[in-house]
């Protein structure tokens, strides 16, 4: 199965395990892995205005860590942007936005801890 990890299930993932659950560690650990490009981008602003402390350069820290966990990159294709238009605005983060409709468009579940992914045609795991 491949399963696209959201920006935090990913960091949470290299810092603090614990903090994701039985089903969304399982679902890491025996799936195919992926992290949109989105999350990249969103860690680097993050990290840039000083709300996500790591290590500088962080595009050098996030891809080093991706691929020492086995985490491929999903690019951003137009095909995910359209699907932007159809989603209901449950969501307004641009980034989860674009998470979401990858997960639509690719058909895989997402893991995230964000309740509001719930109220997209997606599987979402916790």
């Amino acid at each position: 199965m491949k399963v696209l990890l959201d920006t935090n299930t990913f960091l949470w993932g290299l810092s603090a395990p614990e903090k994701l659950s039985l089903a969304a560690r399982n679902a890491v650990a025996s799936s195919e892995r992926f992290l949109s490009v989105a999350s990249i981008w969103e860690a680097l602003i993050k990290v840039r205005i000083g709300k996500l402390p790591l290590p500088v350069p962080a595009g050098n820290y996030l891809t080093t860590k991706m691929s020492a966990n086995g985490v491929s990159i999903l690019s951003i294709k137009l095909e995910h942007v359209l699907q932007i238009e159809k989603l209901q605005l449950h969501h307004r983060d641009p980034f989860d936005r674009i998470l979401i409709a990858q997960s639509v468009q690719e058909g895989w579940p997402i893991i995230t801890s964000d309740p509001v992914f719930k109220e997209y045609p997606i599987r979402v795991i916790w």
